[in-house]
């Protein structure tokens, strides 16, 4: 079918996403779509996922998306099939998640009469997205598809709304090709200035102190980075650490990783980014849940900034030299010119900075008190590490909260994409359908969702969707029976006052389990969790697992709100006092 073609444009739609490569969308379907629905019936190429909520949807697009590298489409009708998008198209947003999300408008002659489930898609959907269309003339409809791809997975990633309305779906126009359809003006910096470059490789040999900070932006840039990043870091013998976005971007098991940093991070990867000279910051956002007190974050260091979205430059954290550009094009050039001007690191100075982050390493931040009368949410974590160790087609998602917490820091990653979670907008619900999309991007996998009881309750009906299409996803629930994060807030920072965070009616998720369709295990002491893991892992098909964890266990270690990096709690009887430079902190 060449270019210049007369289809109709729901055919316009299933045209151009097979022009982009898309193999699989995630929707519902409704009044606004149907015609879109009807020319996927008529087709076998794509591959329609019908989940049961719309958010859903999105995650289930974002875990597709993260762990393939590829687009995740989402179909959802007018009304409240976008409203309720709206939460999935924030934390791909937030999280730079390459997202086409396809919503049905009413007839145009309808729009702003406030017709049935009509509503303003474009105007909610603005500070949502990276960007959005409202498609009102059928013989724009493919150009603005295939652009909506290249926004979406170009420059920093994002999502991006296609509102069409019923009217023009129905109507016939012109098909133009991927070719015709460049857009014209965004066309984002992937190259670095080479001067500035130069500049950091200076700075990188003439350090005494220095670390990689790195984020989520290195995955983005696909594998190579990753390859590239671990390439440099060994070069020059530094330490590096990532955030919770940028964990498997640099290998867990490498001696020069010190751990996630931030205010769950390690003592050692805070405490080094506390008393470093020299930062370099790799396609990271300096957010708060990493800086903690932005005024005494890293006070006394030279800050290099490497990022392909230039508002995140100064943003939040002034830095002394910027880099615009694809994190993968810049660790190339910055290896070549450290090998070509034969750059060797200050070994004296790097020697001395290394004992110094053993002795904090030594303090074995994420010890716990072992028991056998109860079970331990992380003692659960590593025998679920235990038992996968070795595999490399293990991918993990998460909810959100203390099980997400545990899961980044007992769950070791050695290679990019394999980690799905919600970084910025910590959104609840997120990680079943996440592993949803990583299963059928990666149909052999073994894809585990780290859950909580409460968060798991915001989307468990995909359940349902695991079934359907017989995606054998297992949901390990840390089963606390309260929201933990919360009672941990409200017990350290609202004087134990636990208001509305004790859940008192959940449900049997064994049972759950087996009214879905899947298979419920049950673990209540220690002797049963490893038994109950590898029941999990053998099992074919959609499982739950409940494991009954210690209530009261609190996730360390914690940087208390508004405090600085070398003001962390390691422990249940730590409180903060004041710092000296030399250990950093001291614990009362």
């Amino acid at each position: 079918m060449s270019s210049g073609t007369i289809l109709s444009g729901a055919e316009i739609v299933i045209k151009a996403l097979r022009d982009q490569g898309v193999d699989t969308i995630f929707g519902y379907p409704g009044g606004a779509v149907l015609p879109i629905y009807d020319a996927l019936f008529k087709q076998n190429q794509i591959k329609h996922i019908l989940v049961r909520h719309e958010q859903a949807a999105v995650h289930a697009a974002e875990g597709y998306a993260r762990s393939s590298g590829k687009v995740g489409v989402v179909l959802v009708t007018s009304g409240p099939g976008a409203t309720n998008a709206v939460t999935g198209l924030v934390d791909a947003l937030m999280d730079s998640i390459p997202i086409v999300c396809l919503t049905g408008q009413v007839p145009t002659h309808l729009i702003g009469n406030d017709a049935f489930q009509e509503c303003d898609t474009t105007g909610i959907t603005r500070p949502a997205t990276k960007h959005n269309y409202l498609v009102k003339d059928v013989n724009n409809l493919a150009r603005t598809l295939h652009e909506a791809f290249y926004v979406a997975k170009n420059g920093r990633p994002g999502p991006v709304v296609i509102d069409i309305p019923k009217d023009v779906q129905f109507a016939d126009g012109v098909y133009r090709t991927p070719g015709e359809s460049q857009p014209k003006s965004y066309r984002p910096q992937v190259k670095p200035d080479l001067n500035k470059v130069e500049e950091a490789v200076e700075m990188l040999a003439n350090a005494k102190r220095p670390i990689f900070y790195v984020g989520g932006g290195v995955i983005n840039a696909g594998p190579v980075a990753s390859q590239l990043l671990t390439q440099l870091v060994r070069m020059t013998g530094y330490p590096c650490t990532t955030t919770l976005m940028g964990l498997g971007a640099y290998p867990a098991h490498d001696q020069q990783w010190l751990g996630m940093l931030g205010m769950h991070g390690t003592y050692e990867a805070n405490l080094a980014m506390h008393g470093c000279d020299l930062m370099v910051c790799v396609g990271a956002r300096f957010d708060d849940r990493v800086t903690g007190k932005v005024s005494e974050f890293s006070p006394n260091s030279k800050k290099i900034h490497i990022d392909i979205d230039p508002s995140n430059i100064n943003k939040n954290v002034r830095v002394d030299l910027p880099i615009v550009g694809d994190a993968a094009y810049v660790l190339e050039d910055m290896i070549r010119i450290w090998k070509a001007r034969n750059k060797r690191a200050d070994q004296a100075a790097l020697k001395s900075w290394w004992d110094q982050i053993a002795v904090w390493r030594s303090k074995d931040c994420l010890k716990y008190e072992k028991t056998d009368k109860v079970i331990k949410p992380q003692y659960a974590l590593e025998r679920l590490r235990a038992a996968v160790a070795g595999r490399d087609d293990v991918f993990i998602s998460t909810e959100v909260g203390q099980h997400q917490m545990w899961a980044a820091q007992f769950l070791p990653f050695n290679k990019p994409n394999r980690w799905l979670t919600s970084g910025g907008l910590g959104t609840m619900g997120y990680g079943l359908p996440a592993a949803i999309g990583a299963q059928i991007a990666n149909p052999g996998a073994l894809c585990i969702d780290v859950a909580g009881e409460a968060s798991i309750q915001m989307n468990i009906q995909e359940m349902s969707t695991a079934l359907q299409y017989r995606l054998p996803v297992k949901v390990f629930i840390l089963n606390n029976q309260w929201m933990g994060m919360v009672r941990q807030w409200q017990e350290l920072l609202h004087g134990s006052r636990y208001s509305e965070s004790y859940s008192e009616a959940l449900p049997d998720f064994v049972k759950l389990a087996d009214a879905f369709g899947g298979v419920g295990l049950r673990a209540t002491k220690v002797s049963e969790v490893d038994d109950v893991i590898a029941e999990m892992i053998a099992i074919p098909r959609p499982v739950i697992v409940d494991m009954c964890v210690d209530q009261k266990e609190n996730c360390f270690p914690m940087i208390p709100g508004g405090k600085a990096h070398n003001e962390m709690l390691l422990g249940p009887a730590d409180k903060v006092s004041e710092a000296t430079p030399e250990e950093g902190m001291v614990l009362v």
